[in-house]
């Protein structure tokens, strides 16, 4: 390759004032993410009041249901992969690689490890919902729908998915939350100390 190919190098070798500005609003918005993941509750608020305004410009302006209709599809695809376990049993069932989901009571603790973690899936959620909110403001995305038959059709396949989800949960007997590792009690301590 030569100097100032798509790298972002300008033709002496410095990388050019777009690629800098560029990889600099990338730089800040990494930060703000990094900052953001311990405030879960707080992050998942955001997103909720972003989605409440999402639907009351989608109410107000009488239109762009395909459009809503394309992100409850996401947002329900986001929601399976984050109940689902990242190794999936039904294919780890014939072999014997890998950790495995404990199938007893007296096997060993091993945590739910999710397909889509928590940060991904409320980063991605709120990604789509902007997306949807953005293109609200083109006409070219406001095909004319019958709004009630999507309202149906997206409850059935809600319905059949987490129904399949379900079953799939109960097959292969996990939880998709993690409470912790259970505590036994052990014999009180009676205050006493080893003299060595």
């Amino acid at each position: 390759m030569s100097e100032g190919d798509s790298t972002g190098d300008s033709i002496h070798g410095k990388p050019s004032v777009v690629y800098q500005f560029f990889t600099r609003l990338g730089q800040i918005y990494q930060s703000w993410l990094d900052k953001s993941t311990p405030y879960t509750a707080v992050r998942w608020v955001a997103t909720l009041g972003l989605s409440f305004i999402y639907m009351i410009r989608v109410y107000l302006l009488q239109g762009w249901y395909i459009v809503t209709y394309a992100l409850g599809i996401y947002h329900l695809n986001l929601f399976i992969a984050f109940l689902s376990p990242k190794v999936d049993p039904s294919l780890m069932e014939d072999s014997d690689e890998g950790p495995s989901l404990p199938t007893k009571q007296n096997e060993e603790f091993r945590p739910f490890i999710r397909r889509l973690p928590e940060f991904k899936f409320w980063h991605s959620a709120t990604k789509g919902i902007l997306v949807a909110m953005t293109c609200t403001f083109f006409d070219a995305f406001n095909v004319p729908v019958f709004w009630p038959i999507l309202v149906m059709y997206f409850i059935m396949l809600f319905c059949i998915t987490m129904k399949r989800q379900i079953k799939h949960m109960i097959k292969y007997r996990y939880i998709p939350f993690t409470h912790g590792k259970r505590k036994y009690k052990g014999k009180e301590d009676m205050g006493k100390t080893f003299a060595s």
